[in-house]
């Protein structure tokens, strides 16, 4: 560490200087733990439905053991394809419990965005949320899953719940899919044949990669950021450092809308605050303002993770201020910028601080974040950073700079990734001499808080996800009516950014409805253009590079005029 911390003495009182990342060797030997000193309480509920520590940790070991049983090995990978459901902490804490790497998918992912992901990291195995199979039959043939475990939405909430959500799941039309996969087994089943066997022994240690976590990148080719028991430890030992001076262990309600696919809410919610006897409170479709507003109403949560999209939109919701905030101590947004008007209206209804962090998935992400109330924190920076890190700005040649000076902002702790799977080149331009690049512009202020002032990456974030120019720009490019294109990020009310593609027609009987629904076939829906703007030529460099800098420069000067 630096011996130059200036951000220190801005540390809330009670939060260390440095952890120890060495006090647990695995996830794995923290969870044990846990599950002993929290047996008895609440860990889970989703939809209504309890899950206490206890249970979490007897049907984990089942399902650890029924992988082994099928044959899978420690360092096999399994996709985990899923939204916020009781099955993802059993399966996550399961598969870890067995040696493998999981591979966090998200659900909504077209065929060639898993083909990608499950071939690039070598998948054996996964757990899906059955109306999303028929996507998965598509590619299976092209990958090396052998093992396939489907679950239903009601699966793990019991009678007679479970047969209304399958039931209304099952007859909504635009969730049903059709798929015919053999040698398939239901989570349920897996659950009942892991009784049979016990979890074989096997050794593991602090730098064994447990997850893969696939992130875009500048070049938009989705990498995965491989991450260790050391990485992870680490953060959410950084984590429950932060937050401990505000909470009480075993006494905490957490409301988990992000989906623990996510890293943000893996690790903040699902592993670290799990790691207090903290109840996660999963939100299986936050979209479903009512459905999240109901979950606070009816457990009186204590503490709050999201996004600005989200909490911009429940404090525009007009049955979200007649809740009970009196017990809510902590919020934070992280995933993509905190804007000043949605925090302090979320403060002035909710009467508690709204707390930006900031991280990336390389990180693992949490690298930095505000002081959680508002004598302390600083809206419009992304706060200090968590214990045993440090973070710098340099300049385009590595030089550090100063206070007050714009740089990239650069960050290095125990919780940097080890690497990109397969990837050494991109590793070796992202992680230099131990300091992670991560390609965003900001500057330090004199008291060590932090701030973003704009990205040096053409990235665009949508929601809190990663869009990346290269791989809208591919999809679009293979429509036969498209001679060349490009994708930038515009200001969005509800999302932050969005995308706007500019297009050369190669035939001129192509419109803006059809290349949408094209993308809308090969593209998740955060990643399909807002707008299309169609042009006769595109700005390039002398060398043919297409210039989306300046449509970006272009587009904002055209929406000030």
């Amino acid at each position: 560490m630096s011996e130059h911390r200036p951000w220190l003495k801005n540390y809330p009182t009670g939060v260390p200087a440095n952890i120890d990342p060495g006090s647990y060797a695995t996830v794995v030997d923290l969870l044990d733990e846990t599950f002993r000193k929290y047996k008895d309480k609440a860990a889970f509920s989703c939809m209504g439905k309890e899950m206490t520590f206890g249970e979490v940790d007897r049907l984990s070991r089942q399902f650890g053991a029924y992988l082994h049983a099928r044959g899978l090995e420690p360092g096999d990978k399994i996709a985990l394809m899923m939204p916020n459901l009781l099955q993802y902490p059993i399966a996550l804490f399961g598969a870890l419990r067995a040696g493998l790497v999981i591979v966090n998918t998200n659900p909504l992912y077209t065929p060639r965005e898993m083909r990608h992901q499950f071939t690039d990291s070598n998948t054996k195995a996964i757990v899906i949320a059955e109306n999303f199979a028929a996507n998965l039959e598509h590619i299976l043939k092209d990958t090396s899953i052998k093992t396939i475990i489907t679950t239903s939405i009601g699966e793990m909430l019991g009678f007679p719940k479970k047969q209304i959500v399958n039931f209304v799941v099952r007859n909504i039309r635009k969730m049903v899919s059709k798929y015919n996969i053999p040698n398939t087994v239901n989570f349920l089943e897996a659950l009942e044949q892991g009784k049979r066997f016990t979890i074989k022994e096997f050794r593991s240690s602090a730098d064994d990669v447990i997850l893969l976590q696939y992130t875009g990148g500048t070049t938009g080719v989705s990498k995965g950021a491989m991450l260790t028991n050391q990485n992870l430890v680490a953060n959410l030992l950084q984590i429950r450092a932060w937050m401990m001076p505000y909470l009480r262990e075993g006494e905490e309600i957490a409301l988990c809308p992000l989906p623990l696919y996510h890293i943000f809410a893996f690790t903040v919610n699902c592993l670290a605050l799990g790691s207090i006897g903290t109840l996660s409170v999963l939100v299986t479709n936050a979209r479903d303002l009512p459905s999240v507003i109901k979950a606070m109403k009816q457990y009186q949560v204590t503490i709050i993770t999201g996004v600005n999209t989200l909490f911009n939109a429940l404090s525009n919701h007009p049955d979200f201020a007649s809740s009970d905030f009196s017990k809510l101590k902590v919020t934070v947004g992280g995933g993509m910028a905190v804007q000043r008007p949605v925090a302090e209206r979320w403060q002035q209804i909710t009467g508690c601080f709204l707390a930006e962090g900031f991280g990336m998935t390389e990180s693992s992400p949490v690298a930095s974040v505000n002081p959680l109330t508002s004598n302390q924190g600083r809206l419009g920076t992304i706060g200090l950073p968590v214990p045993s890190t440090d973070m710098r700005i340099v300049d385009h040649q590595g030089n550090v700079m100063g206070p007050g000076q714009v740089g990239e902002i650069q960050v290095k702790g125990p919780q940097v990734m080890k690497g990109y799977y397969n990837r050494p080149d991109e590793t070796a331009k992202t992680v230099v001499d131990g300091w992670l690049c991560t390609g965003d512009m900001g500057m330090m202020g004199e008291d060590g808080f932090f701030q973003i002032v704009d990205r040096k990456k053409d990235m665009i974030l949508v929601s809190g996800f990663n869009v990346y120019p290269n791989e809208i720009e591919e999809v679009i490019a293979s429509h036969p009516k498209v001679l060349e294109c490009a994708a930038i990020g515009i200001p969005d009310e509800k999302s932050g950014e969005a995308v706007k593609l500019f297009a050369v027609k190669k035939d001129n009987s192509l419109t803006d409805k059809e290349l949408i629904a094209f993308c809308r076939e090969n593209l998740t829906a955060y990643k399909v253009p807002r707008e299309v703007e169609f042009r006769t030529e595109l700005p390039k460099t002398n060398v043919g590079k297409i210039l989306r800098r300046a449509l970006r420069e272009e587009e904002l000067r055209n929406r000030k005029g």
